[in-house]
């Protein structure tokens, strides 16, 4: 049916009068009679209020020439033929319905084919959804327009067929809108040369994978073949690995994350079965399994091996195990479990503890041989039949033991000292029996005096092997006794010297007294304690000298009070020798003596200063030590008419013995007196 005319409204295909009556014959032979050309067909066209027979205003003239050109070419208000006097046929209406009838179901056959299409395709993207879903309905509502259309040759339904019309119309319009952007899109689809050049080169890219197919079959057998021997090689590594556990008595495992045991080897053959699929919560007791996972779990969170000691509980004993563990990796690299292996270590524990305790009983006893070989002074050594050490303890010389273990005694002794030790050594090996002596050996400037005893060392067999020696260090003993014979004489000597001293300090005082015997014994007995003050210093020096520091200080402490003290004692370190030291005490005591009688030790404020240092030598001088004795804040001093012991002990004595210099002077602020003794009479400092 031709488009231009659905718009209009049916009745408007019914050829009227110029009068606006319908002509009623005419419209029935249009419609073909019945029904609908009763419908169709108003008896009348006359509006309300006009008169029957009346005529309304004719078409405009334009109108009425276009209906003259429609007439003459034929075709009725509704695009049928017409027949210029004899009506429309009905056969061309039944040719309408029929067209009409086949393209509204033509429409919903490539609907449903959209539909089939879209339901099979869902990887039509979302750009392509309204486009489709706009396509769709424009062919259904085409599809009801046509159909309305058929069904308007027959029925009353030209109002519907506008409307159906207008829809389809702003649908296809919508459809043009969603259609224009997917246009470069599709002008992009392949076009059927690039589509069969796509699928030579699928077919090519599909023989080639075909070819690599093959090729990779090949591979596959080539490692099914050597995964095969691989298998075989795995087996026999497997069933020496066990001989090997078996052998060693190792326990052997392995657990995944969930330390679920995947693998357990026991090489007495109990349980191992049982274990698989299991973990350890429940397997072992609460009171050994803590420590186990703990470390287990260590192991998976760290991935570091381990070797720790756990403690298993049977009914027959309680065994120590060993246990080390390893992280397992998947092929993915990460960690999914993990090895371990256990031995029973409880036979070697209780030997180390045995070994241990032993070894103490054998490290206390080497220690006291050895305190008592250093303490004892003694060395203790081991040669062969060539006198070459074979072992040494306690060594000697001031050498290690690697630097004599091994050599002779021609390496290792000086040559005056050969004669005597090989003497004693070839005596003992040709008689079999001990023998000693003693026996020097030269150390630098120094000898050195040994007792030694030796003793032939046989084998298990009793052949003589060797020599055992001991060799006890006499040389204090030896130095000892000549140090006491020395002594001895010096002792005669000195004891001579002072009886003469006491005998000259007796008569000295004696004539000072004046006769009173008291005044005599308290003199004298004074005199003797400062003289056994000196001589207990040197007692304790070994007779060797004496620090004049000490001597002053030992003279003068019954004046020495702390923080109270009235004497000040001040001065370098320098040591007297023996004469010195008798002769000094003496002067500073009859010094003292004074001050405590007539000077200033005799009133509280009085002091006492006593210094001393080192005066340089001099041309025409040597090196000497000078001590000044000071006193102050005492009574004022006046020289004595004459001079008593005291003076003289002080001024002519020390002078004399010591070739000093002495001055005493009695100044009224205080007594003081300058004493400057040689360097011949000092100690070098030690």
């Amino acid at each position: 049916m031709d488009r231009r005319f659905r718009n209009q409204p049916k009745r408007s295909r019914v050829p009227t009068l110029r009068d606006g009556s319908a002509d009623q014959a005419a419209c029935r032979r249009v419609w073909g009679g019945g029904p609908a050309a009763s419908a169709a067909c108003p008896k009348s066209r006359r509006r309300p209020g006009t008169a029957a027979g009346l005529h309304r205003p004719g078409p405009p003239d334009g109108v009425q020439r276009m209906s003259g050109i429609v007439e003459r070419l034929g075709i009725g208000p509704v695009g049928l033929p017409t027949i210029p006097e004899g009506g429309f046929r009905s056969t061309l209406a039944a040719l309408e319905f029929t067209a009409e009838a086949f393209i509204a179901f033509s429409f919903l056959g490539i609907l449903f084919g959209l539909v089939w299409i879209v339901r099979r395709r869902p990887d039509l993207g979302r750009e392509y959804r309204p486009l489709i879903w706009a396509g769709g309905l424009f062919l259904f509502l085409s599809a009801l327009a046509h159909l309305l259309g058929a069904l308007s040759t027959v029925l009353p339904f030209h109002w519907l067929v506008g409307i159906a019309d207008a829809a389809v119309a702003a649908l296809a319009s919508a459809t043009v809108v969603l259609l224009l952007p997917l246009l470069p899109r599709l002008a992009q689809a392949p076009s059927t040369a690039q589509l069969a050049q796509a699928n030579d080169s699928l077919r090519r890219e599909v023989a080639g994978h075909e070819v690599t197919l093959r090729e990779l079959e090949t591979v596959q057998r080539e490692l099914e073949t050597r995964v095969a021997d691989r298998t075989r090689e795995l087996s026999s590594v497997k069933a020496r690995l066990e001989t090997a556990l078996r052998g060693a008595y190792v326990h052997a495992f392995s657990q995944d994350r969930d330390l679920r045991y995947t693998w357990v080897y026991d090489p007495g053959g109990h349980g191992a079965e049982e274990m698989i699929g299991r973990t350890d919560a429940e397997l072992f007791p609460a009171g050994e399994r803590e420590t186990m996972l703990a470390v287990k779990q260590r192991v998976l969170d760290s991935g570091t091996a381990e070797t720790c000691e756990l403690t298993a509980v049977n009914p027959r004993e309680r065994a120590l195990y060993a246990v080390h563990l390893e992280p397992a990796h998947g092929l993915d690299g990460q960690i999914d479990g993990l090895t371990g292996a256990a031995i029973d270590i409880s036979r070697l524990r209780s030997l180390e503890s045995e070994q241990r305790r032993l070894a103490d009983e054998l490290r206390t006893a080497l220690q006291r041989y050895e305190i008592a070989l250093r303490g004892s002074h003694m060395t203790l050594f081991t040669q062969d039949r060539e006198l070459r050490f074979t072992s040494i303890s306690n060594p000697l010389f001031g050498r290690d033991v690697s630097e004599i273990v091994g050599r002779t005694d021609e390496e290792i002794l000086p040559p005056e000292s050969l004669a005597q030790f090989g003497a004693l050594a070839r005596n003992a090996l040709a008689a079999g029996k001990a023998q000693g002596g003693e026996v020097s050996v030269k150390e630098g400037a120094d000898t050195r005096w040994y007792e030694l005893h030796v003793e032939p060392l046989p084998d298990a067999a009793g052949t003589i092997t060797g020599v055992a020696c001991a060799l006890f260090d006499i040389t204090e003993r030896k130095t000892g006794e000549s140090h006491l014979r020395l002594l001895m004489r010096e002792l005669t000597h000195r004891s001579k010297n002072l009886l003469a001293v006491i005998q000259a300090m007796a008569r000295q005082t004696a004539r000072h007294s004046a006769g009173n015997i008291e005044t005599f014994l308290e003199a004298f007995g004074a005199r003797l304690q400062a003289l056994a003050t000196s001589h207990d210093l040197l007692v304790q020096e070994g007779w060797y000298g004496a620090s004049l520091g000490d001597l002053t200080r030992r003279q003068l402490s019954k004046y020495l009070d702390g923080a109270a003290s009235r004497v000040s004692v001040q001065g370098p370190a320098v040591h007297l020798k023996p004469a010195a030291a008798q002769s000094y005490g003496l002067a500073l005591h009859e010094l003292a003596s004074n001050a405590e009688r007539y000077g200033a030790l005799s009133v509280p404020a009085g002091r006492v200063d006593v210094e001393w240092h080192m005066r340089p030598a001099e041309e025409g001088r040597e090196e000497a030590v000078e001590i000044l004795w000071a006193e102050k804040d005492g009574p004022d001093v006046t020289a004595p008419a004459s001079r008593g012991f005291g003076t003289l002990v002080v001024e002519k004595n020390l002078a004399r013995a010591l070739d000093a210099e002495v001055v005493l002077d009695f100044d009224p602020g205080g007594v003081r007196c300058r004493m400057v003794i040689p360097a011949s009479h000092l100690l070098a400092a030690r």
